[in-house]
């Protein structure tokens, strides 16, 4: 059996380097695939491996004097998820665009467990704005039920979009959440310092915890994931539509185009008629070979 596990840490990692390096090589030989990012704020990491890879992995971190007490979540999935093995070191864990130094967690907003997040949407106040901090492509296929959807693309727009939109959240009680806790940790630090807000409330394990408690609860589609699967769906709803044909779908795909790489809904008749590309400009160029193809396995990056 095999499975994927997704977790992060703020934690303050003097050498950075010192540690992908030691990521690089227990995750080398334990022959796990995967994404690894180390930054001096700590780490975020989605790894696949068989079950007896994953809980050696899980057992060394624990080991580790930087990386006791991690909520390693789980789900279905394995190594031939990902392309490859992937250790970066960078400024930030999830890029806000945001100096660490001068935001941190320590600033966010009030953590809420799933049972306290699902008895608050169940007396849904008057003054609650629930507010998903990831961007367009995961929001548009799975949300809270009355959520407002960050317009973004990137979490690095996230800043400009709360700028943007600050009344929103004046005299409000505002719930975040994102895929599993890690982009609302500074997310709800940056609208904390405002001074706007009521109260600000971070859903803890993020939608992953959630529907793990309550698949047919508040949230409803598909939960985005960032690797191979793309989604993991916790119950029947489909929010979206294909881009080409407008039929109720909610499966992404990237045009076969690899210059153009969109990411996309696309149903499976519309892939079919335009062979993987995201319409007939695309399929023209692919079917006279003037554009590079993407390769098979593409884990897009947004």
């Amino acid at each position: 059996m095999s499975k994927i596990i997704l977790f992060y840490k703020y934690v303050d990692i003097q050498y950075p380097k010192r540690i992908a390096k030691w990521q690089q090589k227990i995750c080398s030989d334990l022959q796990l695939k995967g994404r690894v990012i180390i930054a001096h704020e700590g780490i975020n990491s989605t790894l696949g491996g068989t079950d007896q890879q994953i809980e050696r992995y899980k057992r060394l971190m624990e080991q580790h004097e930087l990386f006791g007490s991690i909520d390693f979540k789980e789900s279905a999935g394995g190594a031939d998820c990902f392309p490859r093995l992937s250790i970066k070191v960078k400024n930030e864990i999830v890029r806000m665009g945001v100096d660490p130094a001068v935001l941190t967690i320590k600033q966010g907003g009030q953590h809420l467990m799933p049972e306290k997040v699902h008895e608050l949407l169940n007396k849904n106040p008057e003054d609650l704005v629930i507010l998903d901090t990831r961007n367009r492509c995961e929001s548009d296929i799975g949300a809270f039920q009355g959520a407002l959807k960050a317009d973004i693309r990137y979490f690095r727009e996230f800043p400009d979009y709360i700028d943007k939109n600050i009344d929103l959240f004046k005299d409000k009680q505002v719930l975040m959440y994102c895929t599993g806790g890690v982009r609302c940790e500074r997310a709800t630090a940056y609208l904390n310092v405002k001074n706007v807000a009521k109260k600000i409330y971070q859903l803890e394990g993020g939608i992953h915890r959630y529907i793990e408690k309550y698949p047919d609860g508040f949230f409803r589609g598909k939960n985005y994931v960032f690797d191979g699967r793309l989604s993991v769906a916790s119950n029947e709803d489909i929010l979206s539509r294909c881009a080409l044909c407008q039929k109720t779908c909610d499966e992404y795909n990237n045009c076969l185009n690899a210059s153009c790489n969109k990411h996309f809904v696309c149903c499976q008749g519309c892939k079919q008629q335009f062979h993987g590309t995201c319409g007939p400009a695309c399929q023209t160029l692919v079917s006279q070979a003037a554009v590079p193809i993407r390769p098979e396995f593409k884990v897009v990056k947004v």
